[in-house]
């Protein structure tokens, strides 16, 4: 039995982490049966990492290598279609979400103006979290921060960033269907993690102030989100 382990969910939303999200979606999309078990210890996670997933004593970490996986072993053709092009073109697509990432946990976790919302939200929807212990994560994710470069960056010049993220999958997406046409792909979730964690999100940030100004995304966001069933 598939069981994908990812970060607690918020805002109504079922992970909180755009790459949990992502795979929540994956599976749903490719109507897999699952369990989904939250929290927020690693010790059991490969590479020390949320999400993972765990199907018949195997143990895969990275969101990317779960896709790959799961492709492989339940023979799925969610992307068979895919030429080429358009298998590089998702390639990028994820990269570019790769960047977007370390600017929406900037945003969260490093900005002291959305800091606090971000933590009282936690705190009220989750009782078995701690002060100490999210106090923990934010040090850590300083560390992070500083050690990748986003934590070097001004504000204004970690949002320019991800800004640009959003402008290019944007740019991409089209004013209808998904990326690749009319049916969802893997490549959607992915994009459908990364927007609905910052379009459910009761947080005032720069990149949701701009993701609204974007309505192609915020139509593929609420388009995919209707497709989980």
């Amino acid at each position: 039995m598939i069981t994908l382990h990812s970060y607690p969910g918020l805002y109504g939303l079922e992970d909180n982490n755009p790459y949990g999200l992502k795979i929540y979606a994956f599976l749903k999309l490719c109507r897999l049966p699952f369990d989904h078990e939250h929290g927020i210890d690693v010790s059991a996670a490969p590479r020390g990492q949320l999400p993972y997933l765990t199907d018949n004593g195997l143990a895969i970490g990275d969101s990317d290598a779960i896709i790959v996986y799961l492709k492989r072993q339940y023979e799925l053709t969610i992307d068979a279609t895919l030429d080429l092009a358009q298998q590089s073109q998702d390639l990028m697509v994820r990269r570019t979400l790769d960047d977007l990432y370390w600017v929406m946990s900037y945003s969260r976790w490093r900005d002291d103006r959305y800091w606090p919302v971000f933590r009282k939200a936690l705190l009220d929807t989750h009782p078995d979290v701690t002060p100490e212990q999210l106090e923990a994560a934010r040090q850590f994710n300083f560390q992070r921060y500083h050690y990748q470069g986003i934590g070097r960056y001004a504000p204004e010049e970690a949002y320019a960033r991800g800004i640009a993220d959003l402008d290019a999958i944007a740019n991409l997406l089209g004013d209808d269907g998904f990326l690749f046409g009319p049916n969802p792909g893997s490549v959607d979730a992915g994009i459908y993690g990364f927007v609905a964690n910052i379009y459910h999100y009761a947080i005032d940030t720069p990149l949701k102030r701009h993701l609204l100004s974007r309505p192609n995304l915020v139509n593929h966001c609420l388009a995919l989100r209707a497709e989980l069933g």
